[in-house]
């Protein structure tokens, strides 16, 4: 980013000490108290400016819109876990390793992406 602001930071923090995915309202909300009032509209232009900058990484998510999730957290391998009840997004750490095995004869394998479904403790009442 070329212009470091302080809603920037605000957004670029609040992504940072989330350690999970957001979505552009939960961005909002949680840089709301460094930066009180910021719109939803300087969220996304921040998104964008983050992406580019490579300081926030997408996280597509089947059927939705994207989670953001800091750029350190997209360094390693890793897949993600959406709560049914409550919709947020969780890193998952660690991974099972190679998916070869699963494959039909004759197919290579480039990448994979395991999405899980559930209930996240505070929704499942633990």
């Amino acid at each position: 980013m070329t212009r470091r602001t302080k809603q920037r930071e605000a957004i670029l923090d609040a992504l940072a000490d989330a350690g999970r995915p957001l979505t552009p309202i939960e961005m909002q909300d949680a840089a709301e108290s460094a930066s009180p009032g910021i719109s939803q509209s300087t969220v996304y232009r921040t998104i964008k400016l983050l992406v580019e900058a490579g300081e926030a990484v997408p996280v597509p998510v089947p059927g939705e819109p994207d989670r953001y999730e800091h750029a350190s957290a997209a360094e390693h391998h890793h897949h993600h876990f959406k709560c049914d009840a409550c919709g947020k997004v969780f890193d998952l750490e660690g991974c099972s390793g190679s998916m070869k095995n699963m494959l039909p004869e004759g197919f290579t394998l480039r990448d994979h992406e395991i999405f899980l479904y559930g209930d996240c403790p505070a929704c499942a009442g633990a």
